[in-house]
Formats: structure tokens, sequence, C-alpha cells
């Protein structure tokens, strides 16, 4: 790194890697190449696009996104295995900045993994970074559970990565073990330790399990990092990783402290985080830092009289800095497109003419049942099941209920372009519907999932469903909303099976030709 880049922190993120192992969170294959180039426009540096090895479909989407990059560099994983390598360097190649990234537990509970004496890992550590090296030019390295590591071996074993051709040194905190102090301790005595380590990039990756990834990785920065490996919402395993947009923001607001800088155009962070909390399942809380929904609410009337006098009096950063205009758009039935065109921009949401006008058809449809629209409710109807090409369509439910016994749905489903009818009882409404939903199109498709969360407030607030069905391995997530909980529960079911049905491969012909017989 030469002097002139001494205060810019490098942006890794591996939302696409690190992120989609939380379990429920896979995306498609468009899915991935979607976030990607999203990534990519935002100015990050370096994407980890996935695990080559791992599946087919983990490398392919790799390989494409490698063809597909404009900017960044695109990073795939490796164990330190020749095979894995091997197969990450074939799935990365084609990018204009490729990189490997390889990977071995070198702490003592994970060393025993693979049984291997400190010795054992050393040599093995040393031919895979050389054997990499060979391959491309841009390596990187990580001892994982490196907080946990033996501090002399730690120092050898970063030593010997060097020594074998790694550019990028990354020190993984792989359990969220460590802490601030710790952090910046561990990255600066390294550097001052290790010979050569001034002639490399030293990189930081936290998890979250004690709540201190955010500041582990900007103490580590203080410490000597340069890079920050992150994930868009703090999505990852466990309890996640470091947020990307919680860092990237810390080091703007706070220069005053932390005089260093990213490449991130930071007007497009709001955007992304909703498309990730969207295609991955995973909603982001209210309060979440810089993307959750109160991030920048007031209700106190303490806090609006300080607001509407000086903005700054109970903000930190500007709502336009990460995609919010900071003023407000009413909406209501007599709205047009263009209101909602820019009222979707206020939210930080872009999208094309064939969307908006499938959103507002259903606008206007909630506007004539709502009293009032709320922001909520918009940002619902864009993360809603949109009708298409779908194999699996809803046309109409009816449910009725009883107070002692079981509750009856009617179901009316076009199924490729045929109306098909089910009548079904079952322990509720949404028992009943989902029950009716099967009998129509039969699967093995087990629920892992049913979450119900009222968008707003009232009698006549928006439900929004998501619900995750797993069969054969294969995982995904429907959501729909809703003012009738009930129709949003069958239409995120059926979301979910339509994407199931995408996944697997199915044709029309196939989805008809599943008998009721094949349910387990």
């Amino acid at each position: 790194m030469t002097n002139t880049d001494k205060d810019r922190v490098v942006i890794f993120d591996t939302t696409l890697r690190d992120g989609e192992q939380s379990p429920g969170a896979t995306m498609t294959h468009d899915e991935k190449l979607e976030i990607a180039e999203l990534l990519d426009d935002m100015g990050v540096d370096i994407i980890e696009a996935g695990f080559p090895i791992a599946s087919e479909g983990d490398f392919r989407a790799v390989s494409e996104i490698a063809q597909r990059s404009k900017d960044a560099v695109i990073c795939g994983l490796a164990r330190a295995q020749l095979p894995d390598i091997d197969r990450c360097w074939e799935a990365v190649r084609h990018a204009k900045q490729p990189r490997i990234h390889t990977f071995i537990g070198t702490s003592p509970l994970h060393r025993a993994i693979p049984n291997l004496t400190k010795d054992e890992m050393a040599e093995r550590i040393e031919q895979t970074v050389t054997h990499a090296r060979n391959l491309c030019n841009n390596v990187q390295w990580s001892p994982m559970d490196a907080t946990r590591t033996e501090w002399d071996y730690l120092c050898r074993v970063v030593e010997i990565a060097i020594k074998a051709g790694a550019s990028t040194i990354n020190i993984p905190d792989t359990v969220g073990y460590t802490a601030p102090v710790e952090s910046a301790d561990l990255i600066r005595r390294l550097i001052e330790t290790v010979p050569g380590a001034d002639e490399v990039v030293f990189a930081t990756h936290c998890h979250n399990d004690l709540g201190m990834a955010t500041a582990n990785a900007l103490a580590a920065v203080a410490g000597g990092a340069r890079q920050i490996e992150c994930t868009i919402n703090g999505l990852g395993e466990r309890a996640g990783n470091t947020a990307l947009e919680e860092v990237v923001m810390a080091l703007k607001v706070r220069q005053d402290i932390m005089p260093y800088h990213t490449n991130i155009d930071t007007k497009k962070i709001m955007h992304i985080s909703r498309r990730v909390a969207t295609v991955s399942g995973f909603p982001v809380q209210f309060n979440k830092a810089i993307v959750g929904k109160n991030a920048f609410a007031h209700e106190s009337g303490i806090h609006q009289d300080g607001m509407l006098k000086n903005a700054e009096t109970f903000e930190i950063m500007r709502p336009e800095d990460v995609g919010i205009a900071g003023t407000s758009l009413p909406l209501g039935k007599h709205s047009g497109r263009a209101a909602l065109r820019a009222k979707l921009r206020e939210l930080g949401v872009e999208v094309g003419d064939n969307q908006l006008k499938d959103i507002f058809v259903r606008f206007k449809d909630l506007a004539d049942r709502k009293k009032e629209v709320f922001d909520d409710d918009i940002l619902a109807l864009v993360t809603a099941t949109t009708e298409g090409d779908d194999a699996l369509q809803l046309v109409n439910l009816k449910v009725v209920c009883g107070t002692g016994g079981p509750a009856e749905a009617t179901l009316e489903m076009e199924i490729n372009g045929d109306d098909k009818s089910a009548v079904s009882e079952g322990d509720g409404p949404v028992d009943a519907t989902f029950k009716a939903i099967r009998m129509l199109h039969p699967n093995k498709a087990r629920l892992q999932l049913y979450q119900v969360n009222a968008v707003t407030e009232g009698t006549d607030a928006q439900a929004t469903v998501s619900v995750r069905l797993e069969e054969d391995g294969m995982i995904a997530t429907g959501q729909s909303a809703d003012t009738d909980t009930v129709v949003a529960s069958a239409k995120a079911y059926i979301h979910a099976l339509n994407r199931l049905i995408v996944r697997r491969g199915k044709t029309g012909k196939d989805v008809k030709e599943i008998s009721y017989r094949d349910v387990t």
C-alpha cells in the first residue's frame, strides 16, 4: 500500500458469501447478479461473490459475476486445499480484477478439525498460498479464529503466508469473541512484529456475537488495518457480520477521530439495504443503525420541536447522505404515478416503468381501503409478490371461521393458465388456506418459517407475511403484504412455491404432473 493510500479503507463486501450463509438467506442466481451489480455501482472495492467449490450454483454465480464486473475486484473463497483453490480460480479468472481468498482455522479448537499439528498446518499454509499465488497475483489469506489463536503461532503462520505471496492478510474474529481494545492491539502488534507486514494490507473480519462487530472493525482500522470485511445490513451467520453501512457512515461522520475515507457512494446505501432485505427474506430491525425505519424518525414532542428549529439538534447525519430524501410527500387515492415514483425515490427505492405500473395498481387498491397510506405501506407494496409469468397465481380466497369448529377455505388458483379450485378445512384460517394450496399444487416442501408483521398501526394496517419453505435441500422465501392477513399469507406461500419451482428447474408440464400421492 502506497503512502497516498494510507488513509483509505478498502471495503470488502461478503454479503453474497458470508451473508448468504445465514440459514434461510439463500438467494437465486439472478438475485446474486443483481446484488453484485448494486455493490459494484455503490463503490465497493472487493466483492466476495461466493464459495465456488460449495456447489455448481455457487460456481456459476461467481463466474458470471466475475465476467460482468465493472470496477470491483471479484473474490472467491477457498479452503486450504488445492482442488478448492483451482475451482476458485476457474470461477474468478475472467474478472477484470480477480482475487483468491484462501483460509484455514489456526486456533487450537480449529486445528483439531483437520487433526493437523502446528508444523503440518504451517506446511499446508505455505503450499496452498504458494499455489494460489502461482494462479493469481491477488491472494488473500485468513487464519480462521485468529483472535483465539496463540500469539506466537499466529505470528508464525502470518509470516509464512506473506512469504508465500499473500498480498492481503485478513484477521478474522470468527466467533465474535474479541473486544475493541484487543482488536486494535492485535493488528498493531502483528504489523510491528511480523517480518514483511509493512508490505501487505491487513484486513479485519468481525462477527457480532457480542454486539461489537462494528466497534471491533473500527478499532482494527485504528490499529493499522486498511480493509474492512462487512455485509449489507450486517447479514451473516449466527448474529451476523460487521454492517457495511455502519462502518462507512461512522468513518464519514467521525472524521475528527477517524481520519479515514472509503470509495462508497453513501447515497446508494438505503436502496441496496432494502433490496438485500427483500431477496434474503431477512427484514431490517426498526431501530437498526443507519438503515432501520426509525433511524431518522422523531416522535417525541421535544425531538420534533428541536428538529423543526434545527435538524442537527437530533440528527448527526443527513438522511440524504444514505439515500433518503429529507422531505415528506403524503400520498392518497388521488395521487398519480409521478407522485408515487417521487415517494419511492424519497424512500431510497428505484423501480423501472413496468414495476412502477404494477406497484401503482396495488397502491390505488390499497388507498381505497385505507384512510392513510404510510411510507411503510409503500415499501410493503414494493416487496410484495408481483404477478407475471409465475406458474401459480392466487385468483380468489374465501375463508369461513367458527368459534368451535374448524376453519374452511375456498381457494381458486391459476396453475399454468388453468383455473383450479379446492375447499379445505384446517385448524384456523391460515392452516386451512395452506392445505387448500397443497391440494391444488401437491408438494413436499416443509414450512420452516411463518412470520407476520404489521406494517403500520390501526385495524386497517397492512400485514407483511414471510414464508420460508425447504424442499430437498433447497430453500425459498416468499413475502407479501395485504390488509387481509390470510390473503397475504396465501400470496407469500404461493410466492415461495413459485421460487422453488424455478430453482428445481420444473417446467409447466412438471408442475401439472405432480401427483397428490407424492406428498409426504
